[in-house]
């Protein structure tokens, strides 16, 4: 999606109301490292960021990191659908909300909590 918010063209998808659990890089090499050092820790862990963001707030932090403007009017999810199929209907427009529940009780600390702070870092 870089090249399309480069350009000036970033939307929110659908409602944009569903949330996008994300992390970076960093943390996610650092969780599996401290997984792996840590035996306390059984079971399905998930990799992601302690603050999962709407749609639409990942489209203004995205659009503000690379200093461009977004597009006020979100992509339609029926043209997303047309688009992009299953992946679409699957992926990008039912909400996702998943915390790190297994990470933050065992005591990883992330080096970006924050969908701002984490955009800087990379970008």
């Amino acid at each position: 999606i870089l090249p399309i918010f480069r350009i000036g063209l970033g939307a929110p998808l659908g409602s944009g109301k569903q949330y996008w659990s994300w992390i970076t890089v960093q943390d996610w090499v650092g969780a599996v490292l401290h997984v792996l050092k840590n035996r306390d820790i059984e079971g399905p862990v998930n990799f992601t960021s302690p603050t999962p963001v709407t749609n639409a707030e990942f489209t203004r932090t995205l659009g503000k990191a690379l200093r461009k403007g977004t597009v006020p009017m979100p992509v339609p999810a029926f043209a997303l659908a047309a688009g992009l199929g299953e992946f679409a209907r699957e992926a990008l427009l039912p909400g996702h909300r998943i915390v790190p529940a297994k990470l933050t009780a065992g005591g990883y600390r992330f080096a970006h909590s924050s969908l701002d702070e984490a955009l800087r870092a990379v970008l």
